[in-house]
């Protein structure tokens, strides 16, 4: 795809994840069926613990609001003490998670729960967080020439500094100036990026948005953020027209930094 020269007011590379820096195989083929099929054995382990509890009680108040969808899976109060009475709860959790993640849900409640799993996995080395190889040295070089670098997920924080904590290249958090997640926004809300900006403390216009998502392009060049789309193996195909109107990497490496002189 050749060189894509930065704008020279650009201060900022802001950074999608899935796709982007991250094969999006490792989120659907690693990460999601470790939840599915650890869940169970997880809540055993640490149902007594107080950070499940919560997990747990959010998942609950989850379901309630969610009693009125097809096919909801209620989540029973213990009603008594027992090992049979447990296993009946923690199978509705189960069972509710599993419901959740099939739909590609991306409430708070699950989100919550899926980030401590992933903790302990990446902690014990069952997991660790998979980038392109052109990533971590492209990062370096930007920060070398003065850029600051930031990330913005879907995925909460949380679970960002976990996946670059425990990467394939060792943890490369120092990289990274900051993380933001749908907490300031949507990523299609063109306000999002106005808020990540004044949070930097830039104008929109000094940040370039590097994500795989025409969506996600759109609401950023909307706020005036400059935007790259990027082309990853195993990201959704683009349409002729979002190919020719937006401008295409397929590495970090084809992005070329104005001289900082």
């Amino acid at each position: 795809m050749g060189v894509l020269p930065v704008p020279a007011e650009v201060r900022a590379i802001l950074l999608d994840i899935e796709g982007t820096t991250t094969p999006i195989a490792f989120v659907q083929e690693t990460l999601f069926p470790y939840i599915k099929d650890n869940v169970k054995e997880y809540l055993r382990a640490h149902w007594e613990e107080e950070e499940c509890q919560r997990d747990v009680g959010l998942l609950r108040k989850q379901a309630q609001e969610d009693s009125s969808l097809d096919g909801a899976v209620p989540i029973p109060l213990e009603s008594g003490s027992g090992e049979e009475e447990l296993e009946r709860v923690i199978q509705a959790v189960v069972d509710n998670v599993h419901w959740q993640m099939s739909l590609d849900r991306k409430t708070t409640a699950l989100k919550q729960l899926q980030g401590h799993m992933w903790r302990a996995a990446y902690a014990t080395g069952h997991v660790k967080g998979e980038l392109f190889e052109d990533v971590v040295p492209a990062i370096r070089k930007w920060r070398e020439a003065g850029m600051k670098v930031y990330i913005y997920s879907s995925g909460s924080i949380e679970a960002q500094k976990l996946l670059f904590g425990y990467s394939t290249e060792g943890d490369i958090l120092e990289l990274f100036d900051g993380h933001f997640d749908t907490k300031i926004g949507p990523k299609v809300d063109s306000e999002s990026y106005r808020r990540i900006a004044a949070t930097i403390g830039c104008a929109t216009n000094n940040i370039l948005f590097l994500t795989d998502v025409p969506r996600e392009a759109n609401a950023a060049e909307e706020a005036d953020t400059h935007v790259a789309v990027v082309i990853r193996p195993g990201n959704a195909g683009l349409t002729d027209d979002e190919k020719s109107y937006y401008s295409l990497i397929s590495s970090f490496t084809e992005l070329f930094l104005p001289s900082s002189t």
